[in-house]
């Protein structure tokens, strides 16, 4: 194993270096590349002492016309001879960098020109993470496939408490490894239908109903299924995150466009996963020009939306259907009914009574099965959790067979 180790300048480059001595412990060949504000808070001499290498700091460092010529083509050998690029600390302006092709050292140099896996290890201050052209940098970069490990919250440099805080070396390293392991392709078979996101039911024209889903949970879905060699089928409510490559995705924006979508659908699929957050209420007399403010109040009566899950199970035949339940209490007993009045054969069930699942990067679940188990999920970044809900197709698939 060859990696490319880059370290951007942050108060978080120290743990570059157990990162380092982490992956040399699992064997590799570790190359460090620095940025210059990486050498403020750490000197190259630690580095080049645990990988036993010299550490590159310059895309120019040659003083004659041959040493200059030579470091000026390096960048591209070091994209050439590893097999894995990881970027620990990965600041906000790197990750604005990379996401937009700028190449002024010698870490984005390598960036551009390098073809293999990119794991990426963002470190900042909570609001610079939680920033939107941040936020927005790095749905650019999870598009094009590259590996984030999540930060971690917690107590800050800046003494701040958040999320910012870089992922312990040993879980970097582990997505590295991970990174160089080619995925099962053990769902080639599988047609996977994903609904993701919000639906927003109008008011008026310009008013509408919705709720704080950002769909990164099923957008992460559809990517791991696709890993694994799925077709997916994305049905997707309103979003401002790209979906991932290979899906076919099917835009809507009501409950009723969601239902139609998926039961047009439904016939091509064999697993169908309901991470959406569909509306439970709709506006069944919307006026057709908007309502003026007025000092009145304006009473709306609303009716109930379709139940596509419940749908889905009263004509999924020999599919797989995965269910979602957001409760806010007795979430693993919810869980239950729904799995038996839905005819689910899982239920993903997690606690939103904080508010913090909503528009963040992180996720805390139980799988509830339909033998009865409960799956006690660790908090993880959500694309973690979708591995882990993606992973249990096939043993569903094998209790349903033999259930039969």
């Amino acid at each position: 194993m060859r990696v490319a180790l880059g370290v951007g300048g942050g108060i978080a480059a120290y743990k570059a270096a157990e990162l380092a001595r982490a992956l040399g412990e699992r064997g590799a060949a570790v190359q460090v590349l620095m940025t210059s504000a990486a050498r403020e808070f750490i000197q190259p001499l630690t580095f080049a002492s645990l990988t036993g290498r010299k550490v590159i700091t310059d895309l120019f460092t040659g003083q004659g016309a041959e040493e200059a010529l030579s470091s000026s083509i390096e960048h591209i050998r070091v994209a050439q001879e590893h097999d894995v690029l990881v970027v620990a600390p990965a600041t906000a302006d790197l990750l604005a960098r990379f996401a937009h092709g700028l190449a002024n050292d010698f870490l984005t140099t390598t960036y551009l020109a390098f073809t293999g896996p990119v794991v990426l290890a963002p470190a900042m201050n909570t609001n610079m993470w939680t920033h939107p052209a941040t936020v927005a940098n790095l749905a650019v970069l999870r598009a094009r496939g590259h590996h984030i490990v999540e930060p971690e919250e917690g107590l800050l440099a800046c003494g701040m408490t958040g999320a910012g805080r870089l992922a312990e070396p040993r879980r970097i390293a582990d997505a590295v490894t991970a990174a160089l392991t080619p995925p099962a392709r053990d769902l080639q078979e599988e047609v996977v239908l994903i609904t993701a996101g919000p639906t927003q039911e109008p008011l008026d024209p310009v008013r509408f109903i919705s709720n704080r889903s950002s769909g990164k949970m099923g957008y992460a879905i559809a990517a791991a299924a696709l890993r694994r060699g799925a077709r997916v089928i994305l049905v997707t409510g309103p979003v401002s995150i790209p979906p991932p490559d290979g899906a076919q995705v099917v835009n809507v924006r009501t409950a009723a466009q969601m239902r139609d979508a998926v039961m047009e659908h439904l016939p091509e699929s064999t697993v169908i996963i309901k991470s959406a957050a569909v509306a439970d209420y709709f506006a069944a007399d919307v006026p057709p020009q908007k309502t003026k403010k007025t000092q009145a109040r304006w009473t709306i009566e609303l009716d109930p939306t379709v139940d596509i899950l419940a749908e889905c199970g009263q004509k999924k035949g020999n599919r797989i259907l995965i269910g979602f339940a957001a409760e806010t209490t007795n979430l693993i007993p919810e869980a239950r009914r729904k799995m038996t009045a839905k005819n689910c054969d899982m239920v993903v069930a997690n606690l939103v009574a904080d508010g913090k699942v909503f528009e963040s990067d992180l996720n805390q679940v139980s799988l509830v099965l339909r033998s009865g188990e409960v799956i006690e999920l660790k908090e993880a970044p959500k694309t973690e959790v979708a591995e882990e809900i993606v992973g249990r197709i096939l043993a569903l698939r094998r209790a349903a067979l033999a259930h039969r």
